[in-house]
């Protein structure tokens, strides 16, 4: 059997992810994890050692970083997502070349997270590979730009898409995400959490707006624009307990481990936007009573993921449509492992242990080549 791997960890040190992956690389008798400072990447500073196997988590929740990448002195603002997107890619090939050249091995793969960080891209690859999507006029690299409302409103009469979300195509937390309802005789209104101050900038709120003239959504998508935009279809979402919901599944090296159940009173179900977890044993049983698979809805968030094979682990936003009996995969997130409590699904293989301790797990699997490496689901 080999020594246990020695692993790094790009992250921000003391955060939060950081700091649950390092606890659960020493409760699974794993050496201290070293944490390298995105800040380190950015200016040229870091380094790796052979034999390292070297992971990557999200450069988000510090300043310093944000205003290398997006250039922006707040970080609450909306804009510079295109110039994050751009620099944030290029530092994590950056990672690879140094992990490469010391004889590190990567865990996540730069040229997956620049498709992953790309909502158009990510979403083509997606439907390309036969996994159900909402409807996009957007998604490809083939696909139009769209330089403003005017292209958003053309697309729309193209597809007849009269309720669509419009998206930075390299936002996340929902950032820049406007929920969008048209109707006849002009009428258009929009849900979201971006403001406008009285110079135009834009910012994000921990409140959730509606405007409701065209005059206003027609700035926002304006202003939006120059970072790229993505447009789909605005799927009609299950409830529960009167609110709407849909779920966030982690993949682990090929295996849904982990489910959460996200509900809100608004489009979007992120927490930090008034949204809440919902009763994941309530969704399983929806499903199976509608004429619906649950074991089926896990294995299309493992198709999802198999399209992204060079990362260890990712998150998926699935979208039980009205009713719970079918599912589409909303989105795929690189660093959506974040579910601090939350021990993984029966017959996943990693019951009683938390997404992190999952991929210590899956890790020392793969470090060991005495060990079975074969992903297979287990039946209830």
């Amino acid at each position: 059997m080999r020594p246990s791997p020695r692993l790094a960890v790009v992250g921000i040190p003391g955060n939060r992810r950081v700091t649950l992956f390092q606890d659960a690389a020493r409760a699974g008798g794993l050496s201290d994890v070293r944490a390298v400072p995105w800040i380190d990447v950015l200016r040229g500073r870091a380094r790796f050692r052979p034999g390292e196997w070297v992971r990557l988590e999200s450069p988000g929740e510090d300043p310093l970083v944000d205003r290398e990448l997006r250039g922006m002195d707040d970080a609450a603002r909306v804009e510079g997502t295109a110039r994050w997107y751009e620099r944030f890619v290029r530092a994590a090939r950056t990672v690879a070349q140094l992990a490469t050249g010391a004889g590190a091995t990567l865990l996540d793969d730069p040229d997956e997270l620049a498709v992953l960080f790309d909502k158009r891209r990510c979403h083509g690859v997606l439907r390309d590979a036969g996994v159900p999507v909402p409807d996009s006029p957007t998604s490809g690299e083939a696909a139009p730009r769209v330089r403003g409302w005017d292209d958003v409103r053309a697309l729309q009469q193209d597809t007849g898409l009269r309720r669509m979300f419009v998206k930075l195509a390299h936002g996340s937390s929902a950032s820049g995400v406007l929920a969008v309802e048209t109707a006849g005789g002009g009428r258009v209104q929009a849900t979201t959490s971006v403001e406008r101050d009285d110079q135009g900038r834009l910012f994000n709120s921990l409140r959730v707006r509606r405007y409701s003239s065209e005059r206003e959504v027609a700035e926002l998508v304006d202003a939006l624009a120059p970072d790229g935009l993505h447009i789909e279809r605005w799927v009609p979402k299950a409830s529960q307990c009167g609110r709407s919901a849909d779920l966030r599944v982690v993949v682990v090296a090929g295996r849904a481990t982990h489910a959460v159940v996200r509900t809100s009173r608004s489009p979007m179900t992120n927490l930090h936007l008034g949204g809440a977890r919902g009763d994941l044993a309530a969704a399983h049983a929806a499903t199976e009573a509608a004429g619906g698979s649950w074991t089926g809805m896990l294995e299309l968030c493992e198709r999802a993921a198999a399209c992204f094979p060079g990362s260890l682990r990712v998150g998926v936003d699935v979208l039980p449509a009205t009713g719970w009996r079918r599912f589409a995969v909303g989105e795929v997130n690189a660093f959506g492992d974040l579910l601090p409590g939350l021990t993984g699904l029966p017959g996943s293989g990693a019951e009683g242990q938390d997404a992190y301790a999952a991929q210590i797990a899956a890790v020392r699997r793969a470090a060991d080549p005495g060990r079975d490496r074969n992903v297979h689901r287990a039946t209830a």
